[in-house]
């Protein structure tokens, strides 16, 4: 949600901001604007309504000179969307232009008393408030621009990652950060880049500070970068190097950044194993669990905390820990899991899963967590991102940037890493014989060679995604191993297509969702050969026997579901605990193939943010 871009150097600034701006489109946003210090001096802020294309038109033929900038991507909060209410917001003076991401929740109790001493507003944003009382706090006590922002950040609540000019020092850029991530990167000439991530800062640098909650950094030309808190104590964050290559930033000819995710993924897989399983197949090692083997192993329960896909994911992780390691397993929406005061003792595992590290709601259950004394484990794919760091270990998944905003490869990797974590856990705990447990590592890295298999259903999917156009809502049963990527198909849709659709147990239906079948009502059923194969097949027919429309997708080789189902996208066969890694693929197709049909902006649905970074 929402993106920040700042820069300062000997370049020109706008191009660079531009450029990061539209890096940060998949983050989800409605506004965009700029602030800019000219050469005299003076102080441009540009907005609009809409695009970053839209902010580029609105910018021609205006001032955009000046070597230091800071610009942002708005995903509306306070105040509808608007060029009044987009970013920068600048002081009563003119003087500060400051950009936000996150909220302040106290921000009406500041404003009606900066009201109260005659300053007047211009949006319905917090964010204005904050710049306000900065520049408030800057004249009536005689402070240079970090000085204010520290009392200023004293009286705030909430969240915030903020960067901020002042017209009278155009060689200084500050920042500050607070539950909401910023990366400050390092040019190799003294110049120094700001971003909200990595994306933008990776063509023009690879060595990187992430800020810890409570810094504020203090750019200035020809100096090094300063780091303080509040209280101006001296921090010293890290410089750390990034592996983000450009190529991974561009669509590489695909018309679509979902698309090519989709079609990374067996590469993805390869790199998330990479160095974790062993060459003959037969041993899978984890830092992790070497280092914390004593509390893993002893888990009285693992409790999974996350949102969206990863909470699929997570379901997935469920059955691999029950199954292999014999531990109980419970998986929470954080959301929910921080204000139901949940029961957590000092010998459970708490698994955090997040693609970005950022998740607003998946951070406070960490806190949640440890403040109740759990050990906290944290799966994501962000290096460097809040939640690696807050977590007492954990393993990245290593997919690479993933741009859509519709997950697709950060969901196999979650769940590559899960079940290494489960198969690493029940070979130290003993809950899974020593054969077996070969058996399931060497089909694990077979998982990747089978996955550009069923990425050969693409053209068959193309060619079945119109008729699907037409639906209104649709239904997807799964059972078992696959029963959370039938939610995970039927959110996929929904994200990008705006066709609702259900996720179900198959065997749940009849006791509801049965009521809405008929020969409108597509249904998507996941029949892989497993356990419960014989049993799905009857879900199928209960849905043939009221003139239900089945898409089924099978193992390889299966004759005797087609004469049940209306279409048939044939999967390459494996274990049952891998399925998910085979089905996912043909559902994240068909979402992408359904919305292409639709018209829809598949990278950036609407109403959507990659980075859920607010409540």
């Amino acid at each position: 949600m929402c993106g920040i871009v700042g820069y300062l150097g000997r370049d020109e600034a706008y191009p660079i901001l531009i450029k990061g701006l539209k890096r940060l489109e998949y983050r989800g946003y409605d506004s965009a604007g700029v602030a800019l210090i000219d050469g005299q001096g003076e102080l441009n802020v540009y907005k609009a309504k809409g695009k970053v294309s839209d902010l580029e038109t609105y910018c021609e033929g205006k001032d955009t000179s000046g070597s230091i900038g800071i610009a942002h991507t708005r995903w509306a909060t306070h105040g509808e969307p608007s060029a009044t209410n987009a970013h920068p917001h600048y002081s009563a003076s003119g003087r500060l232009a400051l950009i936000h991401n996150g909220i302040i929740e106290n921000y009406a109790t500041i404003k009606e008393n900066l009201q109260s001493l005659g300053v007047s507003f211009r949006s319905a944003t917090d964010t204005e408030v904050l710049v306000q009382l900065i520049e408030h706090i800057q004249k009536s006590n005689d402070l240079d621009l970090l000085g204010a922002v520290q009392v200023a950040l004293h009286q705030v609540i909430g969240a915030y990652a903020i960067a901020i000019l002042d017209r009278e020092h155009p060689d200084t850029l500050i920042c500050a950060r607070q539950s909401s991530p910023l990366v400050v990167g390092l040019g190799g000439d003294g110049d120094f880049y700001l971003a909200s991530d990595a994306s933008p800062i990776a063509e023009y640098t690879d060595k990187v500070v992430y800020l810890n909650d409570g810094d504020i950094a203090v750019m200035q030309l020809g100096h090094d970068l300063q780091v303080v808190n509040i209280d101006n104590e001296e921090q010293h964050p890290k410089v750390r190097q990034i592996d983000i290559t450009l190529g991974q930033l561009e669509k590489g000819g695909y018309p679509y950044f979902m698309l090519k995710e989709i079609f990374e993924q067996p590469g993805c897989i390869r790199d998330c194993m990479r160095g974790r399983i062993n060459v003959d197949a037969d041993r899978i090692t984890l830092s992790a669990v070497i280092d914390y083997r004593e509390k893993l192993v002893a888990a009285r329960r693992i409790i999974i905390v996350a949102c969206g896909t990863s909470w699929h994911a997570g379901l997935i992780g469920k059955q691999l820990f029950e199954s292999l390691c014999r531990i109980p397993v419970e998986v929470e929406y954080a959301s929910e899991f921080r204000y139901r005061e949940p029961v957590i003792f000092p010998d459970d595992v708490v698994i955090a899963i997040s693609q970005s590290g950022e998740t607003a709601d998946t951070l406070a259950a960490i806190e949640l967590a440890r403040k109740s004394g759990a050990f906290v484990f944290g799966v994501c794919n962000a290096i460097g991102a809040s939640i690696p760091r807050q977590t007492q270990t954990g393993v990245y998944i290593h997919v690479g940037p993933e741009i859509g905003v519709a997950s697709t490869k950060a969901f196999t990797g979650q769940v590559t890493v899960l079940s290494m974590l489960a198969l690493c856990l029940a070979n130290e705990r003993r809950t899974i014989d020593g054969a077996r447990y070969k058996e399931l590592v060497a089909e694990l890295t077979r998982i990747p060679e089978k996955m550009e298999q069923a990425l050969k259903t693409n053209e068959q999917i193309e060619r079945l995604a119109p008729i699907f156009t037409y639906a209104r809502n649709c239904l997807y049963l799964g059972r078992g191993y696959n029963y959370p990527v039938a939610l995970e198909g039927a959110l996929k849709l929904k994200e990008i297509s705006y066709i609702h659709a259900e996720g179900y147990p198959a065997a749940e239906m009849k006791h509801g969702p049965i009521a809405l079948i008929d020969s409108e009502m597509p249904v998507f059923v996941i029949a892989t050969r497993d356990k419960l194969y014989d049993k799905v097949i009857s879900n199928i027919q209960e849905v043939r026997a009221r003139g239900g429309r089945v898409t089924a997708l099978v193992t390889e080789g299966d004759e005797r579901i087609r004469q049940f189902a209306d279409h048939v996208i044939e999967l390459p066969d494996t274990v049952e605990c891998f399925q998910p890694l085979m089905a996912a693929i043909p559902l994240q197709l068909l979402a992408y193939h359904i919305a292409v049909c639709k018209g829809k902006d598949v990278d950036r649905p609407r109403n959507l943010a990659k980075s859920v970074t607010v409540e």
